[in-house]
């Protein structure tokens, strides 16, 4: 059913304009010539309308914008995400609104999830999971995008903005309204893989917006949540102090599981990076136990499951088989998986675990480098070798070549 179609079979008053469109993405955006191309392209088969709001760009983003004859609106930098997202969103005509930003895609496979989601009469939101390329610790993410073109849905917060509070209290007046998780892929975020000058820039920008937003709102969960996160690596103790102070003042409801969840996940990230291994699998299972899809558990089944295995712990093995169980396409689950088989001597099924992760990701070097290891403990060594000088190309392909280097004299020895 085409989206035209669909508008036809919704509510219309709900519309900030009564133009007959159905779907609008808008996206704000700066200098994002690079990425732009790829994201609209993503958008052609479920948009009707794409509004694009420019902050300053000084590159050909706006040039790209417009050959995607996307609708093209100016608007003055002030630090303050809230006021350009709701701007671009007031120039929305369609039923319903999608955003997006210029590093991420539209998942061709989910539009027809989409599409139902919007045929539903009581879902007035809803949340959508995001695939982090690039990201170390947290795979997937879970984001409030899609919602219905409502006067009453507005952006909040200086930065990480949401509109999770309007909805809330549309809610709250309104209570037939849903907000549904679609718990298929939907978007792919591709802003973890930047260089690591840029992703300085950009955490050093997030700083300091967010620490102005706690000026205002300085009991805001979600934001100290996410500042402590930032402040993990650079000043731990100050990360700690925000991670605990969002805990202490958490709203423990539904609404807030996931925002409760990443606060003890960093937490178990900090007491991890203080060598306090308990007090870490300790924070990992209590985010494990709140009632939110498991999807969303992933990444601290991950570090339970490393914690699990740097103890020596049997556990291990079963929380990295929970790990492929909710994300049967994630690799490093199985990666991971293959490392606690062979620790516990079950090398055969250690093998089958590597094997499962190169099917998944090819070019995953040190899957092949480990599975090359467990093949020798089984004495199949033209077998290993053969793993080994794949992960050697691998490596070399990747630049990495310290890596390269020490397994192609572990090769020597073999003559």
């Amino acid at each position: 059913m085409s989206s035209k179609k669909l508008y036809k079979a919704t509510k219309r008053g709900f519309a900030r304009s009564l133009s007959p469109i159905f779907l609008s993405a808008c996206l704000i955006v700066k200098n994002e010539e690079q990425r732009l191309s790829q994201c609209l392209d993503s958008l052609k088969i479920l948009a009707d309308e794409i509004i694009v709001v420019d902050t300053g760009s000084s590159d050909r983003t706006v040039v790209i914008a417009k050959k995607y004859q996307a609708k093209v609106f100016n608007f003055t930098w002030c630090d303050d995400f809230s006021r350009v997202r709701n701007y671009a969103i007031a120039q929305a005509r369609g039923a319903w609104i999608l955003v997006i930003d210029a590093d991420e895609i539209l998942a061709e496979g989910a539009i027809a999830t989409l599409q139902k989601v919007m045929q539903r009469d009581d879902c007035i939101a809803a949340n959508l999971l995001r695939i982090e390329i690039g990201a170390k610790q947290t795979p997937y993410s879970l984001v409030l995008r899609l919602f219905r073109n409502h006067p009453a849905i507005a952006f909040t917060g200086i930065y990480h903005e949401s509109i999770d509070q309007s909805v809330t209290a549309l809610q709250a007046k309104e209570s037939h309204w849903r907000v549904l998780n679609v718990e298929v892929p939907v978007l792919s975020h591709y802003g973890y893989t930047d260089s690591e000058i840029k992703f300085k820039q950009k955490h050093e920008f997030a700083k300091r917006l967010m620490h102005k937003h706690l000026e205002v709102f300085p009991e805001d969960s979600y934001m100290l949540n996410k500042l402590g996160a930032l402040y993990i690596d650079s000043d731990r103790a100050l990360g700690m102090e925000l991670l605990q102070k969002g805990l202490s003042l958490i709203d423990v409801t539904e609404q807030q599981n996931l925002t409760h969840c990443e606060l003890y996940f960093h937490l178990g990230l900090v007491h991890t990076k203080n060598g306090d291994l308990e007090l870490a699998k300790n924070a990992y299972i209590q985010a494990i136990a709140l009632e939110i899809p498991e999807i969303f558990k992933l990444s601290a089944y991950l570090n339970l499951g490393n914690i699990y295995q740097e103890l020596n712990q049997e556990e291990a093995i079963v929380t990295f088989e929970m790990v492929t169980k909710i994300a049967p396409d994630f690799a490093q689950g199985y990666f991971n998986l293959g490392i606690a088989l062979k620790t516990s001597g079950q090398f055969i099924e250690a093998i089958a675990a590597y094997q499962k992760a190169i099917v998944l990701e090819p070019n995953y070097a040190e899957a092949h480098q480990n599975l090359g290891v467990v093949l020798i403990k089984i004495g199949c060594l033209r077998e290993a070798i053969v793993a080994f000088q794949v992960a050697i190309k691998l490596y070399e392909q990747q630049n990495n070549y310290q890596a390269a280097e020490i397994l192609r004299s572990v090769l020597q020895e073999f003559g």
